[in-house]
């Protein structure tokens, strides 16, 4: 089976760069696959995206080195069985704030005995090679987003999980269970908080942990922090912000030659 290559670069002690995808357009998952993010997320839960776009994204990505990653809208062994065996090589759930919730979520992402997954891999095997089966639970990843009260104050327990991979943690909606102004850089509150012991815990317990990161101070708090996946942006983030920095330089130029 084709090797998961981000679990190689967390054993090697690196940082995975992920990239995410809100808008279903095979085209431009392929182009941003090429651009040298480690993963992508193609987002099911906020994004413009179906289970038919998100196949035919999976598709282009399996033509570049990234990783091919999916967020659900929930916990929901048949769409996690579906992306699967569509070839998606990790799965982020969010909402997750108890073991419980965290253990059905896992037993979806693997096969009998550990799991419950049900066999039929389908494009999985085209992707991942013909011993897809023997080797998928040891290359999926389980990711659970962090992103509640009740999530925090379980962390431990969650992070003691064994086939739970990582987690990758919502700033946004943590803050507003926390009752502060949601922000991806709090300071001095009990969001920040929670990110620091999050992310604490999970290397403690040997887990990977993520987050959305888009500005370099951003990046720079969390790597400190122990953070070791950061996602600088969604697609249309970045196009947005090249924009805006071409349109600059052209009124730059434009004042400067007045």
């Amino acid at each position: 089976m084709r090797a998961n290559a981000l679990k190689a670069k967390w054993q090697r002690g690196e940082v995975v760069r992920n990239g995410w995808l809100t808008v279903s357009a095979p085209y431009l998952a392929e182009f941003m696959g090429h651009q040298g993010f480690d993963s992508l997320t193609i987002d099911l839960q906020h994004g413009m995206i179906g289970i038919e776009g998100a196949i035919a994204m999976l598709q282009a990505i399996s033509a570049t080195p990234a990783i091919p990653l999916a967020r659900v809208q929930k916990s929901d062994p048949a769409l996690v069985m579906h992306l699967l065996d569509a070839g998606a090589y990790g799965i982020i759930c969010p909402s997750l704030s108890t073991v419980e919730e965290v253990e059905e979520f896992v037993s979806s992402c693997r096969y009998p005995p550990v799991g419950q997954r049900s066999f039929g891999p389908a494009r999985g095997v085209l992707y991942g090679g013909s011993d897809y089966a023997a080797r998928a639970d040891a290359e999926i990843l389980a990711i659970a987003m962090i992103e509640t009260r009740a999530a925090v104050e379980n962390i431990e327990a969650i992070m003691s999980v064994p086939e739970l991979d990582g987690v990758y943690v919502g700033p946004f909606d943590l803050a507003y269970s926390l009752g502060t102004v949601p922000s991806l850089d709090p300071q001095e509150n009990e969001a920040a908080a929670a990110l620091k012991r999050i992310a604490q815990v999970a290397r403690q317990h040997g887990k990977f942990v993520g987050t959305h990161a888009p500005q370099a101070t951003i990046m720079a708090a969390r790597l400190k922090e122990g953070y070791n996946m950061l996602t600088p942006g969604n697609e249309l983030n970045l196009l947005g912000a090249a924009a805006r920095a071409a349109l600059a330089q052209i009124d730059a130029g434009g004042t400067a030659s007045t």
